[in-house]
């Protein structure tokens, strides 16, 4: 998949407290964001769906996320 851009992710990191990354670390983490990204956002759809909306809004994410 693969969508992410690489740069923001090693900004996210590093004020995080990690002083170096490498690019493949920095690739890892794209692709774990990107799945629980995806995963977070089919139970979105799931949510709003039970609440018989067709468009997937802020609470949705939110209540997925806990």
């Amino acid at each position: 998949m693969a969508t992410l851009p690489l740069a923001p992710l090693k900004r996210i990191a590093k004020k995080s407290g990690v002083e170096r990354i490498s690019d493949e670390a920095v690739e890892e983490l794209r692709d774990i964001v990107e799945d629980i990204a995806e995963d977070l956002a089919k139970d979105a759809v799931i949510a709003a769906r039970h609440a018989g909306r067709k468009t997937v809004k802020a609470k949705d994410i939110k209540l997925v996320s806990r």
